[in-house]
């Protein structure tokens, strides 16, 4: 009969320390909030030959500015969290960046499934491209459809993306050079090694302003259209359920605020009065 108190003091202490391992462990794995210190800012970037969207600061080479940086600055407000917008390479590296969770957000980046496993997509888009077969003046190529480009060979940027369902036809069906940069493009196309290029109609006739190409022409009808979205990387720290809330929120009330429209006219007249890049 006195062995029963410490038994039951045991239960007790089983049961207490029971309960201690349960809410340590509903403590560890339950999200960050978004004030937590391990999501105190946030980086982006994107694709830095992207006028009037996006480029390299003059001033500040690190720094990127245009209509989506804008956008940034206005996000960072709403969600009263500070955000940078940092060059970190082209656009390839860009995504190898947001891969590994060096980068938080991209701003601006075209919908394919491929980019989903390791980054999630913010719903209404914030713009609407469209990408266009660019060819040097004086071109016999008829483009009505896809398939006229079949035969020919053809260039873009690394990384570049017009959407999930042409992506797909010109893997299949499609000979089409990547480089680095837009500008080596465009003087591929300039010089005749390629036949074509395929890129965004507002970036490259900016482009083409920039570099006094007037030989160049786009061809109608567009490859695609595609909308424009914001990124958050798999791999940020800021990637909570609260966060996600927060974004979709803030880019609901940007499209319903019609605030992109008025930034891009903007930035398309920064853009042509800025000093050349050498």
């Amino acid at each position: 009969m006195k062995t029963m108190p410490r038994i039951g003091a045991l239960r007790c202490l089983l049961v207490l320390l029971q309960a201690l391992v349960w809410a340590g462990g509903a403590q560890a794995q339950a999200p960050a909030s978004p004030g937590a210190p391990t999501c105190r800012q946030m980086v982006a970037s994107g694709n830095p030959q992207y006028p009037p969207y996006l480029w390299r600061g003059a001033e500040d080479e690190d720094r990127l500015v245009g209509a989506n940086a804008e956008m940034l600055a206005w996000l960072s407000k709403e969600l009263g969290l500070p955000i940078e917008a940092r060059y970190v390479g082209p656009w390839g590296r860009v995504q190898e960046e947001m891969r590994a969770g060096r980068i938080d957000l991209i701003a601006g980046a075209f919908f394919t499934l491929a980019r989903t496993e390791y980054m999630d997509y913010f719903h209404p888009a914030f713009h609407e491209t469209r990408s266009v077969v660019l060819v040097r003046r004086g071109s016999r190529l008829e483009y009505r459809r896809w398939s006229d480009l079949a035969k020919l060979q053809g260039g873009t940027v690394i990384g570049n993306s017009f959407g999930e369902e042409f992506d797909r036809y010109a893997r299949e069906n499609l000979n089409l050079s990547q480089v680095a940069s837009l500008q080596q493009a465009l003087q591929m196309l300039q010089r005749s090694r390629v036949d074509y290029l395929i890129y965004e109609d507002s970036p490259a006739l900016a482009y083409l302003a920039r570099l006094n190409i007037d030989g160049v022409r786009p061809l109608r009808p567009a490859v695609a259209s595609e909308p424009l979205y914001l990124t958050l990387s798999h791999r940020s720290p800021c990637n909570t359920p609260e966060m996600r809330g927060r974004l979709a929120r803030a880019m609901y009330s940007l499209a319903r605020q019609g605030l992109m429209s008025g930034w891009i006219d903007k930035n398309i007249e920064l853009w042509k009065r800025a000093s050349p890049s050498p």
